[in-house]
C-alpha cells in the first residue's frame, strides 16, 4: 500500500489524480491534500478519502475549518513521514519548495508542476542527489518519453521530439491571434485544463516549459529538444536513438495514463481508464513546423533555458503573471510574450546561484511586467 499526498489536489490534474487512486484503492492510500483555496472541494474530497493531513494554502478561504492554513501546508504535506509518494500539482514556481521538500527528505515525486524544474531546475537536482528521492515525470509528453527510453542509456539518444497541438489558434495569423480574445484562447481544441496551462497551451509558452523540464528530467541538451506540431495529441513525444530508429508513445488525449504510470514506475498496472487505442479511429495522424513568428513566447523561453542562470525563472515568472493580466482583461493576448520578452531583457542575466537568489529573480521578474503595464496605462 503506496501513501500519496496531492498537492493542488481539486486542480484538473489533482481531482484526475484523485479518480486514478479510487480505482486502485487496493494499491494506494490517500494520505494528504492540499488545496490552493477551493475549500469547499477540498472539504468533500477530503470526506472521502480520509487523508491524515488536509491544507490549504490561501488563508482567508472560507470553510478551512482546522486545516493548516498557509503555502507551508505544501512544504508539511510534501515531507511526511506517512507519504510515500507526492504528486505536486501545484500551478507555478509556488511548487518549487515542496518538490524540493519532498525530494530531500526522500519521496517519489510525481511532478506535474513543471516550474520546479524550470525555476530551480539545478537546485531540484541537488535536492534529489542529497535526499536520495527520485523524480517522475506526470506531464504526457515527459511520460511518453520516459516510456520510449526505457532504461536505456542517454548516449544513445540522438533527439527527442515533443509534440504540440497548436493549440486553438494553431491555423490563425499572426496578427489575429496578437488580438485573441480571452474565451478565444480558453477554447482549446483537444485537452481539458486549467485556466493558466490552457493559456500556457494558445501561447506555446507551456511548450517551452517543456523544454527546458526535458533538459533536466533526462540529461539532454536543448539542440537534442525539438517541437512540432501535432494536431491529434495521439503521439506524446518521440524519441529517436543513435542508429536513427524512432520510438513514440502513443495514447489518447488523457491525463489518467500518466498520472497512474508516473505512480507505479517501471511497472504498470491494469485498468488506467484510459480507452483502448483504435488505430483506425485515430487517423489520420499529422504533424505540421511551429510557426514561431505567430508564437514568440516559444523561442523566448527556449532562449531563456539556453541562457540559463536567473533567465528561466524570469521567463516563468514574467509569463505567470502576463497570462493573470490577460486573464483579468488588462492586457490583451499579444501582450503576453511582449511582456516576457521585457522581462528577460531587463532582469534575465541576475544571480541565480540559490533558492533565495531564484525567488528574488521570480519576485523582480513580476514586478517588472506589473511597472510596464501601469508605464503604459499612464
Amino acid at each position: 500500500m503506496q501513501r500519496v499526498a496531492i498537492l493542488g489536489s481539486t486542480g484538473s490534474i489533482g481531482t484526475t489524480a484523485l479518480r486514478v487512486l479510487a480505482r486502485h484503492a487496493d494499491r494506494f492510500q490517500v494520505a494528504a491534500l492540499t488545496a490552493n483555496s477551493n475549500a469547499a472541494l477540498l472539504r468533500e474530497q477530503a470526506s472521502q478519502f480520509r487523508p491524515a493531513f488536509v491544507g490549504c494554502v490561501d488563508q482567508s478561504a472560507e470553510g478551512a475549518g482546522d486545516w493548516q492554513r498557509g503555502s507551508q501546508c505544501l512544504v508539511e504535506a510534501a515531507s511526511r513521514e506517512d507519504v510515500d509518494i507526492v504528486l505536486n500539482a501545484v500551478v507555478g514556481a509556488a511548487g518549487l519548495d515542496a518538490t524540493l521538500a519532498a525530494l530531500a527528505a526522500g519521496k517519489r515525486v510525481a511532478l506535474a508542476n513543471k516550474e520546479s524544474l524550470v525555476v530551480g531546475g539545478e537546485l531540484v537536482e541537488r535536492a534529489r542527489a542529497q535526499g536520495g528521492g527520485t523524480l517522475v515525470p506526470v506531464d504526457s509528453e515527459h511520460s511518453a518519453i520516459l516510456q520510449c527510453l526505457a532504461g536505456r542509456a542517454p548516449h544513445e539518444v540522438r533527439r527527442v521530439v515533443l509534440t504540440a497541438s497548436g493549440g486553438p489558434f494553431r491555423e490563425w495569423s499572426a496578427a489575429r491571434i496578437a488580438s485573441a480574445t480571452r474565451e478565444d484562447a480558453l477554447r482549446h481544441p483537444t485537452w481539458s485544463m486549467g485556466r493558466k496551462i490552457t493559456i500556457d497551451s494558445a501561447t506555446l509558452a507551456n511548450k517551452a516549459l517543456e523544454v527546458i523540464e526535458a533538459h533536466y528530467l533526462f540529461g539532454l541538451s536543448y539542440d537534442q529538444v525539438q517541437v512540432v506540431v501535432h494536431p491529434q495529441s495521439i503521439v506524446h513525444s518521440f524519441v529517436e536513438f543513435i542508429d536513427g530508429s524512432v520510438v513514440a508513445q502513443l495514447g489518447v488525449p488523457s491525463m489518467e495514463l500518466p498520472i497512474l504510470y508516473a505512480l507505479t514506475h517501471p511497472d504498470r498496472l491494469e485498468d488506467s481508464g484510459v480507452p483502448s487505442f483504435d488505430p483506425v479511429a485515430a487517423s489520420p495522424l499529422t504533424f505540421e513546423p511551429v510557426r514561431l513568428d505567430a508564437f514568440p513566447a516559444l523561442a523566448l523561453g527556449i532562449g531563456a533555458g539556453r541562457s540559463g542562470g536567473a533567465a528561466p525563472a524570469v521567463f516563468n515568472a514574467a509569463n505567470e503573471q502576463a497570462v493573470a493580466l490577460f486573464l483579468e482583461g488588462r492586457i490583451g493576448f499579444g501582450g503576453i510574450a511582449e511582456a516576457i520578452g521585457s522581462a528577460l531583457a531587463a532582469l534575465g542575466g541576475g544571480a541565480h546561484d540559490t533558492r533565495e537568489q531564484l525567488l528574488a529573480a521570480d519576485a523582480a521578474a513580476r514586478r517588472h511586467v506589473r511597472e510596464q503595464l501601469e508605464a503604459t496605462a499612464c
